[in-house]
């Protein structure tokens, strides 16, 4: 491990570049909480030496330039919401956080196009996008502390995906620090552009193993007149039906995703699996909408509620805070893909999971290592896949956090050795040990 230095000679490097006090905070004067965080994604070792807060571009960009001079390790972060997600990173001497990195650059609202800082907190951005009734389109984990930066760099979009797609899908364009301390961009400030070699979709879902990003500029979207929720419940065969006609129809949900047995009942919304579609337009299409879905439920035998007003906003947060915290240390959260089709199936068999309708995509609570395996060929039997999020470090050092069978790995690491030739950028936590 190469952070056997005295922890003071990295802070003393760094504090010469970010200057101000507290700008440079060592191991053991971290908060006990961002410790713990730090600690679940790192391989058993040597903790890192400092955390580093830069509060500019050009002042990230002399940290990273300054640990690829010193071959320091780095571990990338925003707000740590996310930081325990992926594989362990090995040999981290400096944690680098953008957390200070939070400004507005430009909010063009006639253009529906805004550009961040990364680390602006996702929520801040939400409220400062409501005062000209416009929304960032993603349903990420942890809403209140996750950075757009962190939110990016793991590709978590959530439910909204069934309308409005993927991260990648929503990037208009990005600037990052390169492994060397060299500032790049791509992509730009307006919806359309085409120019140049598309970065912006190799960086979403990078886990920080490419570059350090500073800056992004998205599209954005009006806030819908009115908003309703409805929520089908009852056996495996009727809910999978269900699912198949609404997947057919001319029906356009914003979110729509069947949930576990046990995720219907924490939830208090009956018993059986559950189909939740959340509808968002002018209100007269709401309710039509709203209505014909239930109408479906009714003659598939299933019990059927809407959902309006502070009662949906409310089902919407405990889902997902249900779907996103364990209840104990040992749960391990997973992301599953697999074909929609095959959703149900895969649902039967674990306690509490939610899979999107549209996209097959989603996310399960499961209890220990082998059940992970067992799941594992289970959606690899349906061309599917299944990648652990969080786990404990003893589990994650056991098993393949990945589990990918593809055959684009030499491709992968070619890249990894153009983007960061050193391995300095939060190494081993992509897929293959990347």
């Amino acid at each position: 491990m190469s952070n056997d230095k005295p922890q003071g000679v990295y802070a003393s490097y760094f504090a010469s570049i970010v200057g101000e006090e507290n700008a440079v905070c060592l191991w053991e004067k971290i908060e006990l909480g961002q410790q713990k965080r730090i600690q679940q994604a790192i391989a058993s070792g040597n903790p890192p030496s400092c955390i580093v807060y830069p509060r500019s571009q050009q002042q990230l960009a002399a940290v990273i330039a300054t640990a690829h001079s010193n071959n320091w390790r780095v571990l990338p972060c925003g707000n740590s919401s996310k930081l325990n997600w992926g594989g362990l990173v090995k040999g981290i001497d400096v944690v680098v956080s953008t957390e200070r990195l939070n400004q507005l650059i430009e909010h063009a609202v006639g253009d529906l196009t805004v550009t961040v800082e990364a680390g602006m907190k996702f929520s801040d951005l939400q409220a400062l996008l409501a005062k000209s009734r416009q929304f960032l389109a993603l349903d990420p984990a942890a809403p209140e502390s996750a950075t757009i930066g962190g939110i990016v760099a793991t590709g978590d979009t959530g439910s909204l995906r069934q309308r409005y797609g993927s991260v990648r899908d929503q990037l208009l364009g990005i600037t990052f620090v390169r492994a060397d301390g060299q500032v790049a961009k791509a992509g730009g400030r307006v919806v359309k552009n085409v120019a140049g070699y598309d970065l912006m979709k190799l960086f979403s879902g990078s886990y920080g193993t490419l570059g350090f990003i500073s800056q992004l500029t998205f599209r954005v979207y009006p806030l819908a007149e009115a908003s309703g929720t409805v929520v089908l419940t009852g056996t495996a065969e009727a809910v999978s039906q269900a699912a198949d006609i609404l997947r057919g129809s001319a029906l356009t949900p914003v979110q729509a995703d069947l949930l576990s047995t046990k995720l219907v009942s924490s939830l208090g919304l009956g018993e059986g699996l559950g189909l939740i579609a959340r509808f968002q337009s002018i209100s007269e299409s709401v309710k039509e909408q709203s209505n014909r879905v239930l109408e479906v439920g009714q003659k598939l035998g299933l019990d059927g509620a809407i959902y309006v007003d502070g009662d949906e906003a409310s089902l919407w947060q405990r889902l997902q805070e249900r779907i996103h915290y364990a209840a104990t240390e040992s749960v391990i959260t997973c992301k599953i893909g697999v074909l929609p089709t095959a959703a149900v199936e895969i649902l039967t068999q674990v306690e509490l999971g939610l899979i999107h309708i549209g996209s097959g995509l989603g996310l399960l609570q499961l209890e220990s290592k082998n059940q992970v395996l067992k799941v594992r060929d289970r959606t690899q039997a349906h061309r599917g896949f299944l990648t652990i999020l969080e786990a404990p470090v003893a589990v994650k050092e056991q098993i393949d956090v990945w589990g990918y069978t593809g055959n684009a790995l030499s491709l992968m690491r070619r890249i990894k050795e153009q983007f960061d030739s050193k391995n300095i950028l939060s190494p081993g936590r992509f897929v293959g040990g990347i």
